[in-house]
């Protein structure tokens, strides 16, 4: 009787692999003990920067908030603390899209901030 062996099983689950590892450097998309590693490290990393991502754009509306709060005279931090004061929920992301897309606009929610704290 031929000996049975797990060859179909096991060279779909390397071709899987290898298949994640498509795109990588040299020997990480050839060789399956190094794509392995790669894969492996990729799909830990790509855990991690996704929450990245996210402090990364807050970062980003927030320097371009006050960049646009600074043309009109005012701190970014002042500018929160009126926000707060005079009870407007726009969050940062659609502050500096207004900031960026309509500066009238934005011009309009800083003197509710300014009339605020004043």
């Amino acid at each position: 009787m031929p000996r049975a062996t797990n060859a179909p099983a096991s060279r779909r689950r390397r071709k899987r692999r290898l298949e994640l590892a498509k795109g990588f450097k040299g020997a990480r998309s050839k060789r399956f003990r190094q794509a392995t590693e790669a894969v492996d490290r990729a799909m830990k990393l790509s855990t991690i920067h996704r929450k990245l991502k996210k402090r990364e754009y807050r970062t980003l509306w927030i320097a371009r908030i006050s960049a646009a709060c600074r043309i009109n005279g005012m701190t970014y931090s002042r500018f929160i603390e009126g926000l707060h004061k005079a009870k407007v929920a726009l969050n940062r992301k659609m502050l500096s899209e207004i900031a960026i897309h309509d500066p009238a606009g934005f011009t309009s929610i800083i003197k509710i901030a300014q009339s605020a704290i004043a």
